[in-house]
């Protein structure tokens, strides 16, 4: 069984400042930049297929998120994707709407392929990449996250990447010496959903956390302080806020106020795939 530090991988977020690369929708862009600013690392939007390799060389992590598309992002895509794994820097697949339009699914899959360090989606999009879904409604998830641990394994075995699935709970699922490792994430707030950006984002700051993780292990490790930081600064800005606006802006300060201690204190439970099942 591995063991999870996320003490340590905040305080490695917060003393490095990672610099990552955002290709992401044009919905999200200023939100993810801002949820980057706030927990601890430094946002760049650079998405054009001109300079996004060189970008990616310099950059300290990269997201991919084709959720509004453009010719530009793909060919972006592509060439930062390549340069990030000729760098040795990590990078995060979230397969936005993956299944529900032929193309755009086609061109996920192929960034599958291209060994990604994370995955991050809601269930149904996990299942639809795993090959065991039709995907959701849109960017909306219309599976539940035990479903689809099974389809979160087998993706993770296939890709290499640590596979994480939002959801009321979220489930971070890893293959490590021959084991399929599943942490739960407890907390957030039911507005989280309800503000444009918070699961965009989301992978984002996993990049952010991945830029510190070398081994297996770590690597796990910081996809899952990815989410408790999430969930922690989540469940705090419920307490605060009366509303879907109110609670952006109390979010945003949340993940800026969170603590090494309060994300060693994170309500999280490792397991393995075989004892979920039982």
């Amino acid at each position: 069984m591995v063991d999870l530090n996320l003490h340590s991988a905040y305080n490695t977020l917060r003393t490095t400042n990672p610099l990552i690369q955002c290709i992401t929708n044009t919905v999200v862009q200023q939100f993810s930049a801002n949820v980057l600013l706030a927990a601890g690392a430094s946002p760049a939007m650079l998405d054009h297929e001109a300079d996004a390799a060189q970008f990616a060389r310099i950059a300290n992590g990269l997201l991919v998120n084709f959720g509004t598309a453009t010719s530009h992002q793909f060919l972006g895509a592509d060439a930062a994707i390549e340069a990030s794994l000729a760098e040795g820097h990590p990078w995060v697949l979230d397969p936005v709407s993956v299944g529900a339009i032929e193309y755009r699914t086609s061109r996920i899959r192929r960034a599958a392929g291209m060994n990604p360090t994370a995955i991050r989606g809601n269930a149904s999009e996990i299942a639809a990449l795993a090959g065991a879904g039709l995907g959701g409604r849109g960017v909306d998830s219309t599976d539940e996250v035990d479903a689809v641990l099974p389809a979160a394994a087998q993706l993770a075995r296939s890709t290499g990447a640590v596979v994480a699935i939002s959801g009321k709970t979220d489930a971070v699922v890893a293959h490590i010496n021959g084991t399929d490792h599943v942490v739960r994430v407890h907390g957030g707030h039911e507005l989280m959903p309800l503000v444009i950006g918070t699961g965009c984002s989301l992978g984002a700051l996993t990049a952010a956390y991945l830029s510190g993780a070398d081994t297996a292990s770590e690597r796990l490790n910081a996809v899952v302080a990815a989410h408790a930081h999430f969930a922690v600064a989540g469940e705090r800005a419920g307490r605060d806020a009366h509303g879907p606006g109110s609670y952006s802006v109390a979010f945003l300060d949340a993940l800026h106020a969170v603590t090494a201690e309060e994300l060693a204190g994170a309500r999280v439970e490792l397991s393995s795939l075989e004892s979920v099942a039982s």
